[in-house]
């Protein structure tokens, strides 16, 4: 392995998949590149609050969204880096989640994958796909696959329903 893709969300797996992914490029002398990805609609959704509120000195681009990703990833990065010898660099992009792993990883030559995955029912494996399923398949080298627990999905998506709440009060 020379160079990985290391794909992150601000969670606590994606500093346990940065963690294993820092421990494998420390022990082989791998570049890590750690992606961070803001879909679209969470974009414009921050972006569309932050204008309501009507002051013509918040501004909230690509630039500023990009950065504060890139910002967020780092300290990310260097937590769970901490003590490894791990050369990394921080990719952020705002975009459809797969096309954007994909393509990342094929323009930094990347010859790994690591992501964080959860845990499904059969059932829900057969009716729809998600990011790492569709990863696997499509990403031309080995992929490291995490998977969270259960309660983890749930605890992440009520973080998430609480901070939608929070940008709607």
């Amino acid at each position: 392995m020379n160079r990985a893709l290391v794909v992150v969300t601000p969670d606590e797996q994606s500093h346990r998949i940065l963690r294993e992914a820092g421990e494998f490029a420390a022990g082989s002398g791998a570049e890590l590149i750690v992606l961070t990805i803001l879909p679209e609609d969470e974009f414009e959704r921050t972006r569309s609050a932050l204008a309501s509120v009507g002051s013509s000195d918040v501004v909230y681009g690509l630039d500023q969204a990009l950065e504060s990703a890139t910002r967020d990833a780092k300290t990310l990065a260097r937590e769970a880096f901490d003590g490894l010898d791990v050369d990394f660099r921080i990719v952020a992009d705002i975009g459809p989640k797969v096309d954007t792993v994909l393509e990342t990883a094929q323009w930094e030559a990347c010859d790994h994958l690591f992501v964080s995955g959860r845990r499904r029912s059969p059932a829900g494996k057969l009716l729809t796909r998600d990011l790492t399923q569709t990863l696997m398949l499509n990403f031309d080298g080995p992929v490291t696959v995490l998977l969270g627990d259960e309660d983890d999905a749930e605890d992440e998506a009520d973080a998430k329903k609480k901070k939608k709440k929070g940008l709607l009060a």
